[in-house]
């Protein structure tokens, strides 16, 4: 499927990205996202803004003379998708690199990285995207692994979620890691049974190895954030809200957009150590308009598979509860910037004590204002008490369909069935009144919006795969999933009176697929091809 995909994006890239006039868009159903008037037969976009939805006919009648047709033939337009959360540059650095995410089992991890060593036979080996917890072997990967596939030569491997990473000896040694290496607060180093560093590294034990592996060159950043935009363009993403983003990329992301070079809107969360200008200037919108920054990404805690994420009672099938990876007086100091400049915070949250300890601060910085729109991200495991929080304080739930159906082949083992009902409670959220703005956290996932679909709604591995233990009765509805895909996540930025809706005056985002998300059958929702993406009525996007 990355093969097809990435031939359609390099397709894509031949398009201009200059205003066309009017575009009449019809042939297929359209789902508007409205509540009132669901469906339409046709949209007309004047240069960047929606003229008119509703029958083709009076469609038509408004159009100029040298409009240009988009017949869809059957296929489904919706209100433009946006990923909620991800990482650009490291979506296009995925597609450059090493890239371990169809990795099936350990053995395979050890022959990929073997081939590419003797395809590359100078230098360190980099790599992302291996899980272990669908592997036969069981277990996470080792110095050892790595050794045996490369003898000698230093290796990083970061895992999927990027909360861990394995390193060969070579790369521990250039490190100085030792069986008397401190690893750092919030940091792990997991041991083997002679008592040195097995080559796992937890959450913040991944700084110690941080300069053995060169930093991606400038060129090769800004290669990343053309591909990874493209790529998303022909996935149907119209948007993404970009987190964890340094003072470098974002530079080089603006400098993209304004040479005519990036296409898609991308709303900026910074890293605290390249936060400087949104808390003191507040949120920000380059001279295009696709390019934003809206505020800082935290981390409460650490993942879930790795055993990082912060829990209120120990882990089933470990101990421990779990790593707090900001202190406290840091947290509440960058809040209370971030208030000051009405910047938003975003605050990566997985198990309950994360969750409830992301609440009280944010509680006690926002003193009472429920307009702020501060986001917890993937909210992935809730306490039954603190749901209704979310919305007492306004706080959005930024959570990942994708997780879900990934997490919950080990996350009973992690969790427990007594507190497994608190994972991934997208329904239970929607029922309290909580914004939830669906994404995938690409590349910790692939970054698809059929996924994304597909697992809000129907709560099953791809495979078709699900239990008792996976809670189905969290799936949601075609309207919710369709809601949490694109109007929510514009209210997540601010922007739900400009976009995240097919209505008249706003913003012309659309995207369209082959098949009807809203009627086919959910397994069908996967093999539906995007065949149109057009953003500020530019066709970024054709098929």
């Amino acid at each position: 499927m990355r093969r097809i995909l990435l031939a359609a994006l390099l397709a894509a890239t031949s398009f201009t990205a200059a205003n066309a006039g009017d575009l009449l868009i019809h042939g297929g159903p359209i789902h508007t996202g409205v509540e009132a008037k669901p469906t339409a037969e046709a949209v007309l976009v004047r240069d960047d803004r929606i003229l008119f939805v509703g029958d083709l006919k009076a469609a038509k009648a408004k159009a100029a003379k040298d409009v240009r047709d988009i017949d869809l033939k059957g296929a489904a337009a919706y209100p433009g998708f946006v990923d909620a959360h991800a990482h650009l540059t490291g979506i296009g650095l995925r597609e450059l690199t090493l890239n371990l995410d169809q990795t099936k089992s350990l053995a395979e991890l050890v022959a990929t990285v073997k081939a590419y060593a003797a395809a590359h036979p100078d230098g360190a080996i980099y790599g992302r995207g291996w899980i272990e917890t669908h592997w036969p072997e069981k277990r996470f990967p080792t110095k050892a692994d790595l050794d045996a596939a490369a003898p000698g030569r230093i290796i990083v491997l970061g895992r999927s979620d990027g909360h861990a990473s394995v390193a060969s000896t070579a790369a521990l040694a250039k490190a100085g890691v030792t069986a008397t290496t401190t690893a750092p607060a919030g940091g792990k180093i997991l041991l083997g049974a002679d008592g040195q560093p097995d080559g796992m590294l937890i959450d913040h034990a991944q700084s110690l190895i941080a300069d053995v592996i060169p930093p991606p060159s400038e060129a090769l950043k800004r290669e990343a954030l053309r591909k990874a935009g493209a790529l998303y363009a022909a996935r149907g993403w119209t948007g993404l809200d970009n987190m964890s983003v340094m003072a470098d990329d974002l530079a080089l992301l603006r400098d993209e957009a304004a040479k005519g070079a990036f296409h898609i809107r991308v709303d900026n969360y910074m890293d605290p150590s390249g936060a400087a200008e949104v808390l003191s200037k507040g949120p920000q919108t380059d001279a295009t308009g696709l390019i934003r920054t809206r505020g800082i990404k935290l981390y409460m805690d650490g993942a879930l598979g790795s055993r990082g994420a912060a829990l209120l009672e120990p882990y089933s099938d470990a101990e421990g509860l779990g790593l707090q990876l900001t202190p406290q007086d840091k947290g509440l100091a960058l809040m209370k910037q971030a208030k000051a400049v009405n910047a938003q915070v975003a605050m990566h949250a997985i198990g309950d004590r994360g969750n409830r300890m992301t609440l009280d601060w944010f509680e006690q910085s926002l003193g009472g204002d429920t307009k702020a729109r501060w986001r917890i991200e993937h909210s992935q495991i809730v306490a039954d008490t603190d749901v209704p929080r979310f919305a007492k304080l306004g706080v959005i739930a930024s959570m990942q369909p994708s997780h879900a159906i990934g997490d919950l082949y080990f996350a009973p083992a992690r969790l427990g069935q007594a507190r497994l009902h608190e994972g991934y409670r997208w329904k239970d959220f929607l029922n309290a009144g909580v914004v939830v703005a669906a994404g995938s956290d690409a590349p910790v996932e692939v970054g698809d919006p059929r996924i994304e679909f597909y697992a809000a709604v129907y709560r099953h591995g791809l495979d078709g795969f699900a239990n008792a233990d996976w809670h189905l009765e969290e799936a949601v509805t075609r309207a919710e999933a369709l809601k949490m895909l694109t109007l929510a996540p514009a209210y997540a930025v601010f922007r739900d009176k400009e976009l995240g809706t097919l209505e008249a005056g706003k913003k012309a985002d659309l995207t369209a697929f082959d098949k009807d998300f809203m009627t086919i059958e959910p397994k069908e929702i996967l093999t539906a091809q995007p065949v149109l993406t057009v953003v500020d009525g530019k066709v970024v996007f054709s098929r």
